[in-house]
């Protein structure tokens, strides 16, 4: 059973992740040109798969699981004791 399962669970992972590179738009896909990501996926189906899923796609499955990366801003200056809720409450 298990002789069968693997493969056929390998096959669907790498028929996932083909269908999911072609239908994804080629100016959102990330880090490598489409095509390449294509040969990836065919030719290496576990590990190509899953840096497709991790590093090409527009929307990472890590983001997908865990919520989106924090964008750090430009760094804050000080806040003024006014906008200190704890400040002004002791006033």
């Amino acid at each position: 059973m298990l002789r069968v399962l693997i493969p056929v669970a390998l096959l669907a992972f790498t028929i996932y992740c083909v269908v999911d590179a072609v239908q994804t738009d080629d100016d959102r896909v990330r880090g490598l040109p489409k095509a390449l990501w294509l040969v990836m996926i065919l030719l290496f189906p576990l590990v190509g798969g899953g840096a497709w899923l991790i590093a090409g796609r527009p929307t990472s499955i890590l983001e997908t699981i865990l919520g989106p990366r924090q964008k750090l801003g430009p760094p804050r200056g000080p806040v003024g004791p006014d906008d200190d809720p704890d400040f002004l409450r002791d006033l």
